[in-house]
């Protein structure tokens, strides 16, 4: 069996950035974020109401095809994010904001709530965390088209619900790596410091050292 471990974090924390360097050093697959892919994603920040089931819908999907490939796959593999976040946190949030309707959160569930029990969870999840002004200052520095208008306080909502998801989250366990000061970028000592908390939370699995 291989070792599968999820990267989790809100809007700009650095998920891709972690998932490639962690791959890298552990000569592990990454699976990256199908953002670029989702063909609403665009439109959904325009119009939350009009695209936010739309939207969440298909990366459902994606997360679903991604998981499954990475039960057979050998070696470690990193995910970018995990469809458990996607449902517990990005989807809930749409619905309690009164973004997806009652009946399309019904559906919605009940696909997640039957993929969750069928597919293998993560052996471990890396959850990155940020406060809010430094995810606006890393989602203005990469300057994405359609996150130009994204809403604070819908960031904000997301920190909220990953903290708690973060403390609850019963399926796989969970390392929590501070980001606002992101040192571990530029520093192998730093950095060091974070695949201890890997190594740790996966039983002590012997991980290469950084260089």
């Amino acid at each position: 069996m291989n070792t599968f471990i999820a990267v989790a974090g809100n809007i700009g924390v650095g998920k891709t950035t972690f998932t490639k360097l962690l791959a890298e050093t552990l000569g592990g697959s990454p699976y990256f974020e199908p953002v670029s892919e989702n063909p609403y994603l665009a439109d959904f920040y325009k119009n939350m109401g009009r695209w936010a089931f739309h939207s969440q819908l298909y990366f459902l999907g994606r997360r679903l095809k991604d998981q499954a490939a990475v039960a057979v796959r050998d070696g470690i593999v990193i995910q970018d994010r995990s469809l458990y976040e996607d449902a517990d946190i990005f989807a809930k949030n749409l619905f309690l904001r009164g973004h997806i309707s009652p009946r399309d959160w019904s559906v919605y569930q009940e696909i997640y709530q039957i993929a969750s029990r069928l597919l293998r969870p993560p052996d471990l999840v890396v959850y990155l965390e940020a406060s809010v002004p430094s995810l606006v200052r890393r989602i203005k520095a990469r300057d994405r088209d359609f996150e130009r208008s994204l809403d604070v306080a819908y960031l904000q909502d997301l920190n909220g619900m990953y903290g708690e998801w973060s403390r609850g989250f019963g399926l796989a366990p969970i390392v929590t790596v501070p980001t606002d000061d992101i040192r571990y970028l530029d520093d192998p000592r730093e950095y060091g410091r974070v695949l201890e908390l890997v190594r740790r939370g996966l039983g002590g699995l012997e991980l290469p050292s950084p260089t």
